[in-house]
């Protein structure tokens, strides 16, 4: 993307009570490439990407992410331990201390928004101490135009100070880092680390809060594409589970690989201006569209590199979560301007590390709700001290961290908008077939894409149930058959050639899922309730 000359190139902080700082405004992705490395923050990798380091943090802080409890949230936010409060004269005081800490430092700004429907956009500044961060906000947030920023005024602001340690005995903390929203003053406030997502999800979790509340639109964390029907799929899905990598299709144009609102007019739309994606095990074989967006203008995090610059994506070693952030125009096959309509088909992504869930299953309105609700994906061994075997993880809505309403607000929502547009809803299994983690083996992509692929072309029977299974456990329906895909591997049980070991474990999952919605129950409908395993294992 070029940049006019006309473009302003200053901006003053002294609002935000920055005074006497060195301001670098709105560079150029290029610039800040270039920066990182005469600074020795990063190194360029020999596609030409610009890889860094995060530091202490390799992934988001879950337990140190708070919100101001003020006249705005204390009625409204679902209070607890994932969205935690903290107190206004404690946030205006740690703010203080981060803009004492920013002031006199060479600062890099960027003037950006949310939202590619312009009727909920919402302009925002990104304030940040290292110029690669500013590299990762003029990738994830959508550019304006030059004659946009002639007459800009954000709405929000990020202030992003890594290197920036809070006390937690004096600033209400639970350790050094945090990521603190205030929505009086309309500020995200981000320290202590460097990770880059935090950036990122601070504006997703605000957009969380102001869009059901003040919009009535459903914002949710999902990746979204369009066929050539003008159809559209959204993808919803914890990390790992593959939503980037499902919803990047040659033959599909994307909208949006992770954040996106459903508005009353029925059509979806992206957040952001890029992708940011997991690049374990990344090869160009298997993800030839994420793998080719890895170029100059990408920003790699934490992946380790040979002395010539290739990168070893399957090198763990700093951490699993590694990851690439690039605009969304380093991929060729994108919807202009990245909004979709009409949803015919949303698919719930899982990775089952205990390998009993089906690949693919049709849900009905009940067992989506459920299911949406509890957010089902589990952990591997290996991935946190201590975890041996697979472990259940639950995150409601399929993105609980980011989620400022109770989950019950976002699934209401969600299903009537379901109800309203005659969406079919797949629960689809990315983990393991054959047996659980460390027996069987993970789902073959090409297998995954080869089932959405036939629900998106209408070959699933999908009206004609004597084509399908209903699960005896889980109570899904499970087709008997699907075009590239072997019988044996629609059916979780066939694969594990052991009835009784397979059965056992499927058991104590269900159990995991009735023993996590019991916190729902309460404000859940006995329909909802319904869509869940209706058996224990005693």
């Amino acid at each position: 993307m070029s940049i006019s000359k006309d473009r302003p190139r200053n901006v003053s902080l002294e609002s935000y009570g920055i005074t006497y700082s060195k301001v670098q405004y709105q560079l150029s992705s290029s610039e800040l490439h270039a920066l990182t490395l005469e600074k020795n923050m990063g190194k360029e990798a020999s596609s030409g990407a610009l890889a860094v380091n995060t530091g202490e943090f390799t992934g988001r802080s879950p337990k140190d992410r708070f919100i101001v409890k003020d006249a705005i949230t204390s009625e409204k936010v679902w209070w607890g331990d994932i969205n935690i409060p903290l107190e206004p004269a404690e946030f205006d005081a740690l703010y203080e201390k981060v803009i004492s800490y920013l002031n006199g430092k060479e600062l890099y700004v960027r003037d950006c928004y949310a939202c590619a429907d312009h009727n909920y956009r919402m302009d925002i500044r990104v304030v940040n101490e290292y110029p690669w961060s500013n590299l990762f906000a003029y990738n994830m947030f959508i550019r304006p135009t030059d004659e946009e920023l002639k007459n800009f005024s954000p709405e929000w602001t990020v202030i992003n100070a890594p290197g920036f340690k809070a006390d937690p005995g004096t600033d209400g903390t639970r350790q050094h880092n945090f990521a603190i929203l205030n929505f009086s003053r309309k500020i995200a406030l981000i320290g202590g680390t460097g990770y880059t997502g935090e950036i990122k999800k601070g504006i997703f979790s605000a957009l969380n809060f102001i869009l059901p509340v003040e919009k009535r639109t459903l914002p949710m964390h999902c990746s979204a594409n369009v066929g050539d029907d003008g159809e559209t799929a959204i993808f919803f899905g914890l990390s790992g589970t593959g939503k980037t990598t499902l919803s990047t299709d040659a033959s599909r144009k994307l909208i949006g690989d992770d954040e996106h609102g459903w508005n009353n007019e029925n059509a979806v739309f992206n957040f952001e201006g890029g992708c940011y994606a997991k690049v374990i095990n990344l090869s160009e074989e298997n993800e030839p569209e994420i793998f080719g967006a890895i170029k100059k203008g990408a920003l790699l995090e934490n992946v380790v590199m040979d002395e010539t610059g290739v990168v070893d994506y399957s090198d763990t070693s700093i951490t699993q979560n590694t990851r690439v952030s690039y605009p969304i125009y380093h991929i060729d096959n994108v919807q202009r301007p990245s909004i979709g309509r009409n949803p015919k088909n949303i698919f719930f992504l899982t990775a089952d590390a205990f390998g009993v869930l089906p690949p693919i299953s049709k849900l009905t309105p009940s067992q989506a709700a459920y299911h949406f609700i509890s957010g089902y994906t589990a952990k591997v061994a290996g991935t946190e001290a201590g975890v041996v075997e697979p472990v259940p993880s639950f995150s409601a809505c399929f993105g609980a961290p980011f989620m400022p309403l109770h989950p019950a607000k976002y699934a209401e929502m969600l299903s009537k908008k379901m109800k309203d547009a005659g969406v079919n809803v797949w629960l689809v299994n990315t983990g393991w077939t054959g047996g659980p983690y460390g027996v069987g083996t993970r789902m073959k992509l090409k297998y995954t894409r080869a089932m959405i692929n036939a629900v998106l072309n209408g070959d699933l029977g999908l009206y004609d149930y004597d084509h399908y299974h209903i699960h005896s456990v889980f109570g899904v329906a499970q087709p008997r058959e699907c075009p590239g895909v072997p019988t044996k591997v629609l059916s979780p049980r066939a694969t594990w050639n052991d009835d009784e070991a397979y059965y056992t474990t499927a058991f104590k999952l269900t159990n995991a899922f009735r023993d996590n919605f019991r916190k729902f129950e309460h404000y859940a409908s006995e329909e909802i309730r319904r869509g869940g395993p209706q058996r224990y294992a005693f």
